[in-house]
């Protein structure tokens, strides 16, 4: 699903009233449990107008922002790279009166914090500076090892899902263009799933995502739109009201498409990562669940949403297995509890399996519906924690 800060450099200096001082925020011994050494959590006061935010810098480490929806509308925090388009950290879905953490492990460096009301739009940002605590940011002795071995075995699934986005997206294109489409509509759901799969790290490319995941539904006055939901539409159009794409059009789309892909494959060869972006992406997946896949908003035109559904679910298993050896040496408890809930989402997914894929999600009842979303809710509370115990 696509809700991402899309704006540029020019835009990123949006103030925000309430940000002063700086505070000690790195999680020492009770980490897990979402306790903090020094000062303690950052605290981030969002509403409809605001993104207050209690400190304007902190020092390296593990910074924890503890984020409360004071507003009207559902909202969302991010934490920005330098260049204010890779994110950082984020942490979705949190709706009016409802707080949620964000646990991060951040380098001294230049930063933007953001919130974004309605999930829509640019964000509310300000400057965030990370200074240098001289603490020692790499993991010692036999932690080192299993998080190496996590952030080495998370990037080759990088790649090889990058690699096949790109394997299938070729030939999906090739079909739209030569009006194929019963063949194209055949090989949309399964192409996707690739993205959809490690979405967290497509979606940390804030020049691309928007140009290949956004839904029409998202889109800001004079926005272009491109990418697979334009396609998903001319494929699966409206009985009245709408006209189906040229020759020209679709050749176009496509090649536009074709190009993106081939930029994020490029982008991700020389990857690498830290565990704290692997938990946070594992939590990221859940909630692109429950703001997208669950409601039937990602694939409004195919309803093709179980299979957006697995992936995801399939993109937060990898990187919760990754992190299992240093989970159960920290906190087994919170490991089997994830266990528990991921298996009982699979078997409600597996009812609505058909053949190789899914039933459209048109032919859900409101009761299948909402037993889905209670299984992500469930299983969305213990994963939240994952990030503070493993860091």
């Amino acid at each position: 699903m696509i809700r991402r800060l899309t704006s540029t450099a020019g835009v990123l200096a949006l103030a925000v009233a309430g940000l002063a001082g700086c505070t000690d925020n790195n999680p020492g011994a009770s980490a897990g449990s979402g306790g903090t050494s020094g000062g303690g959590p950052l605290t981030v006061a969002a509403s409809d107008t605001e993104c207050a935010v209690s400190a304007q810098e902190a020092p390296s480490g593990n910074l924890v922002f503890s984020v409360t929806n004071n507003g009207s509308k559902v909202n969302e925090f991010y934490l920005l790279a330098e260049d204010g388009l890779r994110i950082v950290g984020e942490v979705e879905n949190i709706g009016p009166g409802l707080s949620r953490d964000l646990v991060v492990r951040a380098v001294p460096g230049k930063y933007f914090t953001a919130c974004k009301p309605g999930m829509v739009g640019q964000g509310i940002r300000a400057p965030f500076t990370v200074t240098d605590s001289g603490q020692d940011m790499s993991a010692q002795g036999a932690d080192k090892q299993l998080v190496d071995q996590a952030n080495a075995q998370y990037a080759s699934y990088v790649k090889d899902q990058t690699e096949q986005l790109k394997e299938q997206t070729a030939k999906f294109v090739e079909l739209y263009k030569a009006g194929k489409d019963d063949e194209a509509r055949a090989l949309y759901a399964p192409a996707r799933v690739h993205w959809e799969r490690i979405e967290p790290v497509a979606e940390s490319f804030g020049d691309l995502d928007p140009k290949m995941d956004l839904r029409e539904a998202d889109l800001e006055p004079g926005q272009k739109w491109t990418g697979w939901h334009v396609i998903e539409k001319d494929l699966w159009p409206p009985k009245s009201g709408y006209t189906k794409l040229s020759d020209a059009q679709r050749a176009a789309m496509a090649d536009q498409l074709m190009k993106d892909t081939d930029e994020l494959y490029t982008r991700t060869r020389d990857m690498t990562f830290t565990v704290d972006q692997i938990g946070n992406g594992a939590k990221s997946l859940l909630d692109e669940v429950a703001t997208g896949k669950v409601t039937g908003e990602e694939e409004i035109w195919s309803h093709t949403d179980l299979w957006d559904f697995q992936a995801n679910v399939d993109g937060a298993r990898v990187a919760w297995e990754g992190l299992r050896p240093i989970l159960k040496k920290k906190d087994p408890a919170l490991d089997s509890q994830i266990q528990l809930r991921m298996s009982s989402l699979q078997k409600l997914l597996d009812k609505h399996k058909s053949g190789d894929g899914f039933v459209t999600y048109d032919t859900l009842s409101k009761a299948e519906v909402k037993e889905l979303s209670d299984a992500v809710n469930a299983l969305s509370e213990p994963l939240s924690k994952l990030t503070a115990a493993v860091i």
